[in-house]
């Protein structure tokens, strides 16, 4: 039993550490995250009595000066028998919308029947799926806009949640961050819907109306 244990996590080691090398090839940095615990009184593995996002929130308070591309130092990281999760900040390469796996499901079904034929290229990157309960939207960066008005990021503990006129839709950009694949959540594993392939990412103002629409429709 002890031998089984072992190698299996090893090979979750494997390929947490992979994933994170292929994030960094894209030039995403990353940094280790908490991970769930599902033995005990504690559902995280962080200090944080009750703690709101368990695996879903980066290990160190310093996550945003640690977040790294480096080779040699994400070998280290994943190569801890803690198994961290994955954590990516945004605002930087990309901005994530994170929203309801409903609402996901059904822009992705608006999006291909839209985009299925000629005509302009689907407004749609990398997504991913928080188990049955999110859906993540990769998109480009906005990153510091002269307005600040004009965006607002949301993370663990932060105000607002959500925007009133987009219920359910919670904007990652700059002084943010999302939890990413192969990463495990309590309700299962992060997983792609759609991987990143390199390709540029879509112009969030598109991907924002379908999104908006959507939550909406589902909230």
């Amino acid at each position: 039993m002890l031998t089984v244990s072992a190698a299996r996590r090893q090979r979750a080691r494997g390929r947490l550490r992979a994933a994170a090398k292929e994030y960094a090839a894209l030039g995403w940095p990353c940094v280790p995250g908490a991970r769930p615990l599902f033995d005990g009184d504690r559902a995280c593995s962080c200090d944080r009595v009750g703690c709101p996002a368990p695996g879903a929130h980066p290990v160190s308070a310093a996550w945003a000066i640690q977040a790294t591309t480096d080779l040699e130092t994400i070998k280290r990281w994943w190569d801890d028998d803690r198994q961290p999760n994955i954590i990516l900040p945004t605002g930087r390469v990309f901005d994530v919308f994170d929203v309801p796996a409903a609402a996901g499901r059904m822009a992705l079904e608006r999006i291909g029947r839209r985009y299925s034929g000629p005509g302009p290229t689907s407004p749609v990157g990398p997504v991913a799926a928080l188990g049955s309960e999110r859906h993540l939207f990769f998109v480009a960066t906005r990153g510091a806009p002269e307005d600040e008005d004009e965006w607002w990021s949301c993370h663990l503990d932060c105000s607002p949640e959500t925007i009133d006129d987009s219920p359910g839709l919670r904007w990652h950009c700059r002084e943010s961050y999302v939890v990413a694949p192969p990463s495990i959540l309590p309700g299962g594993e992060v997983t792609w819907v759609r991987p990143p392939d390199g390709a540029l990412l879509p112009d969030p103002v598109r991907v924002l109306e379908i999104l908006s629409d959507c939550c909406e429709a589902v909230c």
